[in-house]
C-alpha cells in the first residue's frame, strides 16, 4: 500500500486537510485526488466540523498537477485531476485556503476554489498554464476573473505575471499577507469563527451569497434573503442568542 498523501485534523470546529507529499511539492496526482474526496467527504459527515481549512506539507501548497499518468481518455483523466480542488468548491462549509508557498497551475485552482485565501509571506500564486503549453482547466479563468477582474486575469493568464503573498494582497486575490508563522492559526481562527454558528445557518447563508452572483436587482436579492431570514428567526439558537444578549443587556443597566 502507497503511504496517504492527505491527512486531517479536527481543531476548534474546523477541519483542517494538508496535502502531505512534500517531496513532490504536494502537487496532485490521482491518488491525492482521491484521497482529497474522501477526506472532505468525512469532514463534512462530522457535524462537529463546520468549517474547512487547507494548506500544504513543507514549502509548497500546491505545485499543480501530474498530467503523465492520465491514463485512458484525456478528458475523463482531466475530470479526475479537476476533482482534486473542485470537492472543495462544492463544499457546503466555509472554506479558507492558507496559501504557505507555491500555488501552481491545479494547486492555484485549489486556492480559487476557496471561498476565502490567506497568504504566508512564501506564497507564489503561478497560473502557468501556458508555459507549459496547456490550455488553462478546471474553470481557472473564470474563478479569477470573477475573483480579480480582467485585467488581473490577464496579466497572470496570458502575460505569466506570477504574484507573492503581498501582490496577492492588493490585487484582491488574497485576503490577507501574514508572516508564514501566523499563516495557519489565523486560518484557524478565521474559520473558527464560522464554526462557531450553527452549522445549518453558516451554509444556508453560503448558499445565498453564491445565489446572488445570479442576483443583479436589490428587490429580488431581498425576497432571496428573506426566505432563509425567516427560516432563522424561528430557530432554537436564534432564540437562545437572543436571550442571552438581553439577560447581558438587562444586567449591565
Amino acid at each position: 500500500m502507497t503511504e496517504p498523501t492527505v491527512r486531517s485534523e479536527v481543531v476548534d470546529g474546523v477541519g483542517v486537510v494538508t496535502l502531505d507529499a512534500p517531496t513532490r511539492r504536494n502537487a496532485f496526482d490521482l491518488a491525492m485526488c482521491r484521497e482529497v474526496i474522501a477526506t472532505v467527504d468525512a469532514l463534512e459527515a462530522d457535524v462537529s466540523v463546520g468549517a474547512l481549512v487547507v494548506t500544504g506539507e513543507g514549502s509548497a501548497f500546491c505545485a499543480g498537477a501530474d498530467l503523465s499518468h492520465l491514463g485512458g481518455s484525456e478528458r475523463d483523466g482531466l475530470l479526475a485531476v479537476y476533482e482534486g480542488f473542485l470537492r472543495f468548491a462544492r463544499s457546503p462549509l466555509p472554506t479558507i485556503a492558507a496559501v504557505n508557498g507555491p500555488a501552481v497551475g491545479a494547486g492555484m485552482n485549489l486556492a480559487l476554489a476557496c471561498d476565502v485565501r490567506l497568504a504566508g509571506a512564501s506564497a507564489r500564486f503561478d497560473t502557468r498554464f501556458l508555459q507549459l503549453g496547456i490550455h488553462p482547466g478546471g474553470g481557472h479563468t473564470w474563478m479569477m476573473r470573477s475573483i480579480v477582474g480582467p485585467q488581473a486575469t490577464a496579466a497572470t493568464v496570458l502575460f505569466g505575471e506570477v504574484l507573492d503573498g503581498a501582490e496577492a494582497e492588493r490585487t484582491g486575490l488574497a485576503w490577507r499577507c501574514v508572516p508564514d508563522d501566523e499563516l495557519l492559526p489565523l486560518a484557524v481562527k478565521l474559520a473558527a469563527r464560522a464554526a462557531a454558528a450553527p452549522r445549518d445557518l453558516v451554509e444556508r447563508t453560503k448558499a445565498t451569497i453564491a445565489d446572488m452572483a445570479s442576483i443583479t436587482d436589490h428587490g429580488e436579492a431581498v425576497q432571496r434573503e428573506l426566505v432563509d431570514q425567516v427560516w432563522s428567526v424561528t430557530q432554537p439558537a436564534f432564540v437562545e442568542r437572543l436571550a442571552k444578549l438581553q439577560s447581558k443587556i438587562s444586567s449591565s443597566n
